[in-house]
């Protein structure tokens, strides 16, 4: 079943890239869904630049790109951008020694930077390691000076048919207390979105993103100057579509989604 609100905009031109989301999009847990495989195979052998695009910050690179390939979906190291290596970047050019609030698994991401004596505090999804001292900790950093980088404001994610909670509120938490705005580095952040058009070398009106968030995925390509899609997969709950303004597409899965982005290229 497909819907949506309108299928052209101003400015809008035949589609040069497509962006899709993993967790929720592609797979499901441990489980791919039904036809992407498929669908990604036809997205990579038409002309479209394709992009994965991710907030995932349990997982590094190489075990993201070592799961993607175990789930047989051919995915070029150079096509995948991760929120985690924009905020390694992001850290680098500020030259900055971040306190990172991380989950353990990709405590490795940041060891080569300077940790000693923080001036910076990054925060992504910790999940357990969320706690009183943990997260006071970035509170104090913040109250003298230290900028605030968050991985994304997302507020739950599913996994292994779970809502969890996402790491959004933890960082609007350090917000509210130390009254500072956290720089956001992954999606729904404008910047995060330009790097993997920049790749692909197309312009926002030339670019579909496919995502199951409809505020970090639809929300922020809308904002960003894209379309988007909206699949009724992963965390995508019933009337999710009603929470955003603008037009955007509607449909089951990335399968539908894949057929309507390379019927509006054709």
């Amino acid at each position: 079943m497909e819907s949506g609100r309108g299928e052209t905009g101003p400015g809008w031109q035949r589609p040069g890239a497509l962006l899709l989301d993993l967790s929720g999009v592609l797979y499901d847990g441990s489980t791919v869904i039904a036809g992407a495989r498929e669908a990604v195979e036809r997205a990579q052998d038409s002309a479209l630049q394709v992009r994965f695009v991710t907030n995932t910050s349990q997982k590094t690179r190489a075990s993201l790109l070592a799961q993607l390939r175990a789930m047989d979906f051919a995915v070029q190291e150079s096509q995948l951008f991760t929120a985690v290596d924009a905020a390694r970047q992001w850290l680098s050019q500020r030259d900055l020694r971040p306190y990172c609030l991380v989950h353990r698994a990709i405590a490795s991401e940041f060891a080569d930077f300077d940790q000693h004596d923080p001036n910076a505090v990054f925060i992504a999804d910790a999940a357990e390691g969320f706690t009183y001292h943990t997260l006071n900790r970035a509170f104090q950093l913040c109250m003298r000076g230290a900028p605030l980088l968050g991985i994304g404001t997302n507020r739950y994610f599913k996994a292994d048919d779970q809502l969890l909670m996402d790491a959004g509120a933890f960082i609007r938490a350090v917000e509210f207390a130390a009254d500072v705005e956290a720089t956001i580095i992954g999606k729904p952040d404008r910047a995060f979105f330009q790097q993997a058009l920049a790749s692909a070398g197309v312009a926002p009106q030339q670019a579909v993103m496919v995502g199951d968030d409809v505020h970090g995925d639809v929300e922020g390509a809308l904002n960003a100057g894209m379309r988007a899609c909206l699949v009724r997969s992963g965390k995508y709950r019933k009337g999710d579509e009603n929470r955003v303004e603008g037009d955007f597409r509607l449909v089951d899965s990335v399968v539908e989604a894949v057929q309507w982005v390379l019927a509006q290229a054709d």
